[in-house]
């Protein structure tokens, strides 16, 4: 058994090794009780309605609908978790948003999908960084990238990326007139220490700049950002957020690392094609999610059909129904 090779002689001898066993026999250990629990709370539930059919004790109602409310919750959890049984599903993610077809309202517009993950980590506690943050001339953001940890943060994300497209009266148009903007997600899995990835040195352009980002003292004071092109496929990635610039490059090189990899999964293996998804023109026909704030308020999702009025409680982070539904439809799985 798993647990058995812990009481193995000479078991720490290869220490990497040993943590990775020792990480999947903590894993298994977290699903029994999991389970345990669940079965614990039904048991008592059981108990309780035996109670009840002899006497209707308020107290014992009032416990059994608590019990029964938990049991519910932790059953969500299951079906999350079965949803959620894809290979880098449990990884990290990193996502970006940029702007497409819309000039300034776009920019605006990745602003404003930047705010509702950032509420739906916070949701989640999720923890998160901005790396990479390039904001728009006039307004809004041209660019931004996080690196997000959290349970499943990859296999919840992933539903996230493609095309979204954004309809409003426009606060930057005397006029008044209703606007269409469009805006890119996109979400890959963080491969961090995972995989043995050899890159080139000499394949490296490593160009450094002066922070653009919002807040904290380090901001535009040295050149601590770090810009990394690997010339053969012409990926870029940035970091500005770290403190010193040793620190933006090894964070900028474990998003580069991901890229790679991910770009060499897609050439080797057809199945994988689903961790990016098509390319699409980011603009009219091609997008994932409509939020049409006038001439009537709802946001759609043109994957799975689900539909949500209350626009403001889905851009203050409520995507939940979006999510499951893509995970219960298996869509780019």
């Amino acid at each position: 058994m798993l647990g058995d090779q812990s009481y193995v002689e000479n078991f720490w001898d290869d220490y990497q090794e040993a943590q990775k066993i020792m990480q999947k026999i903590e894993k298994a250990k977290s699903v029994i009780e999991f389970f345990d629990s669940i079965a614990g709370k039904i048991e008592n539930a059981e108990t309780a309605i035996e109670i009840i059919k002899q006497d209707a004790d308020k107290d014992i109602i009032s416990e059994l609908d608590t019990n029964i409310k938990d049991i519910r919750k932790l059953l969500d959890e299951v079906e999350e978790k079965t949803l959620l049984s894809g290979p880098y599903d449990h990884l990290p993610a990193i996502l970006n948003i940029h702007p497409g077809a819309g000039g300034t309202e776009s920019h605006d517009w990745v602003d404003m999908l930047l705010r509702m993950y950032l509420k739906w980590l916070d949701n989640k506690k999720f923890k998160y960084r901005i790396t990479d943050y390039l904001p728009g001339e006039e307004a809004g953001i041209k660019n931004v990238t996080l690196t997000i940890h959290g349970l499943n943060a990859y296999g919840l994300l992933k539903s996230e990326k493609g095309i979204h497209r954004l309809v409003r009266i426009s606060p930057y148009d005397s006029s008044k007139r209703r606007h269409t903007s469009f805006a890119a997600v996109d979400v890959i899995p963080l491969f961090e220490d995972d995989i043995e990835l050899e890159i080139n040195k000499d394949d490296l352009r490593v160009d450094t700049y002066r922070s653009s980002g919002a807040g904290g003292q380090h901001v535009n004071v040295t050149d601590s950002a770090v810009r990394i092109t690997h010339l053969p496929s012409g990926i870029v990635v940035s970091c500005q957020d770290e403190r010193s610039q040793t620190m933006n490059k090894e964070t900028a090189m474990k998003i580069l690392k991901s890229r790679l990899y991910e770009m060499e999964l897609k050439k080797k293996v057809t199945e994988l094609d689903s961790i990016r998804g098509e390319k699409k023109d980011i603009a009219w026909g091609s997008q994932i999610r409509s939020y049409v704030l006038q001439p009537y308020q709802m946001i759609k999702d043109h994957r799975t059909d689900t539909e949500v009025g209350d626009v403001n409680s889905v851009l203050n982070g409520e995507i939940d129904v979006f999510i499951k539904a893509f995970l219960k439809r298996g869509i780019n799985n």
